[in-house]
């Protein structure tokens, strides 16, 4: 596609809103690219399988739906050989694929995933009955323990809409890959769902998004351990941008001797030093509080290495400011407001 035609979609392209499944637009989705897509079961019914085994050996056992799915993802080669198919994961209540256009396409990847989608909703229709949404209560007990599927109530499905037969919510979301070094890290990041849900699932309160949390007049979203925010000894993390490296190496060590010592570390990572005193202290184990400028939606997770610290209760983000679908660069207003707000917390 080129410039002119990018051009044109945006001015149809509508308000932009906060949201996950809205298409790059600068990218080509005719042409060469490895693509992470993510698509969710609407109402996030667990449908496609249930979560087996501990947190070392997690894994998916798929429903009659859920094989139905997978063929259709296996499928999808055959009606676009210009695919490759590199992976892909099934989840309870939503599906990771990774795959590779090849070749420049006739249609657009949006077309490609919806002639999955229509597999996978004729799968939908036949094995949870056209009729579902109509039964009467004698007649949807029966199915329900026939059934290979929960089936949601009959005020669920209306409250849903699920009479339309779709099993997918509109859309999808995609991560686009730039370049073939991130391919093991997009492999390995879906290979570990399961494990990741499993430990979700025993930690909930680390992993649930908070919108309501208030320190100095100000309100964060917050995903972590907020019980770090009442920790006796917190410690300011800032540092110039003008430090030299031996600079920031002593200063890294500074930090770290106050963490060892029970102090909570307390940074927006904003320049390099601060990057680093953030890294070492993650390496070490130590405990942290993170403020970042990029807000949460209610589905947001820690990044891969944020998440075992989440995990282990030594480590809260905090987000004062609301979810945005671009990473807009900082201003050095912003920067100092961030600061700002690090001292207060560490004045609580």
């Amino acid at each position: 596609m080129d410039e002119r035609k990018i051009e044109e979609k945006k001015r149809f392209a509508g308000e932009k809103k906060p949201s996950m499944k809205r298409r790059s637009a600068i990218n080509n989705y005719y042409g060469r690219h490895i693509y992470m897509l993510s698509l969710v079961v609407e109402g996030r019914h667990p449908l496609l399988g249930t979560l087996e085994g501990g947190e070392e050996k997690a894994w998916v056992k798929p429903t009659s739906l859920g094989k139905e799915v997978v063929r259709c993802w296996a499928l999808i080669t055959t009606f676009h050989p210009e695919v490759k198919l590199l992976g892909f994961q099934l989840m309870p209540d939503h599906l990771h694929g990774l795959l590779f256009v090849k070749e420049e396409m006739e249609e657009h990847l949006g077309q490609v995933v919806s002639g999955f989608k229509a597999g996978c909703n004729k799968a939908y229709r036949a094995i949870m009955g056209e009729a579902v949404p109509h039964l009467t209560q004698k007649e949807g007990s029966a199915y329900e323990a026939a059934s290979p599927l929960p089936l949601p109530s009959q005020q669920r499905l209306k409250k849903d809409n699920r009479s339309h037969g779709l099993l997918f919510e509109r859309g999808y979301n995609d991560l686009i890959a730039k370049g073939y070094d991130m391919l093991p890290h997009m492999t390995a990041y879906i290979n570990d769902n399961p494990r990741r849900l499993t430990v979700k699932r025993a930690h909930p309160d680390y992993f649930r998004v908070r919108f309501d949390i208030e320190v100095g007049g100000q309100t964060y979203a917050a995903i972590g351990n907020r019980f770090l925010l009442h920790h006796p000894e917190k410690v300011q993390v800032q540092l110039s941008r003008s430090l030299t490296d031996e600079q920031i190496n002593e200063r890294v060590q500074y930090y770290l001797s106050r963490a060892r010592q029970g102090a909570i570390l307390v940074s927006p990572a904003i320049s390099k030093g601060e990057q680093a005193v953030m890294r070492a202290s993650l390496d070490e184990h130590l405990p942290l509080i993170f403020l970042t400028p990029w807000g949460f939606t209610q589905f947001s997770k820690p990044d891969h290495q944020y998440f075992e610290a989440c995990r282990e209760g030594r480590f809260l983000i905090l987000a004062p400011w609301e979810h945005q679908n671009e990473k807009i660069p900082l201003t050095r207003t912003m920067c100092l407001t961030l600061n700002e707000m690090t001292k207060q917390i560490c004045e609580l």
